[in-house]
């Protein structure tokens, strides 16, 4: 029975749902095992996730998921370890100079902006390349430069911020070494 059939049938509503669903898991089936880049969860390399055909049971699994994206954010984009250098050496000297808690909000809030932009840009990167796979397409190239754009736009952000937050107190320290 074809797709559109199935959609026609005069079957029961549950039928026709069931159906619709098998139909769909089979071709999701057919399309990932005639995929040369998925692998058995066994033979996962380090840096590679499976396909997830199912919801989190619970919330601890939730965030395990969660934190594997921020993983596997950290292994495999440049990027992101930057801010993430970055956010750590703003936070540290902010608790160094001993900023007031709500500089050092305001500092670890734009930074965690920067790192949540960095993220949504690799999950967005990582659709469109499944979406056209090698092929080129302008459409795809302007959704991931305006993903890089918005990451951008953010860390300059996040530089200025920090600026106004840390250069005063970093200055005077400074100054206060080399006067003694």
């Amino acid at each position: 029975m074809t797709f559109n059939q199935q959609l026609t049938s005069p079957a029961n509503p549950s039928s026709a749902k069931a159906s619709l669903f098998a139909l769909l898991h089979r071709t999701g089936q057919s399309r990932t095992e005639q995929s040369d880049k998925t692998t058995p969860i066994s033979a996962a390399k380090p840096n590679q996730r499976n396909l997830a055909w199912t919801i989190a049971p619970n919330l601890l699994v939730s965030f395990k998921y969660a934190w594997a994206g921020v993983c596997y954010a950290f292994a495999t984009q440049r990027n992101f370890r930057i801010h993430t250098g970055v956010a750590v050496l703003a936070v540290s000297l902010g608790l160094f100079l001993q900023v007031s808690a709500v500089e050092m909000a305001v500092v670890g809030l734009t930074c965690a902006l920067v790192m949540v932009l960095e993220l949504l840009n690799t999950a967005l990167e990582s659709v469109v390349d499944l979406t056209v796979q090698k092929a080129y397409h302008e459409l795809a190239k302007i959704a991931k430069d305006c993903a890089a754009g918005a990451v951008l736009i953010a860390a300059i952000a996040a530089i200025f911020v920090a600026s106004l937050i840390l250069l005063p107190p970093l200055y005077q320290f400074l100054k206060l070494i080399v006067d003694n």
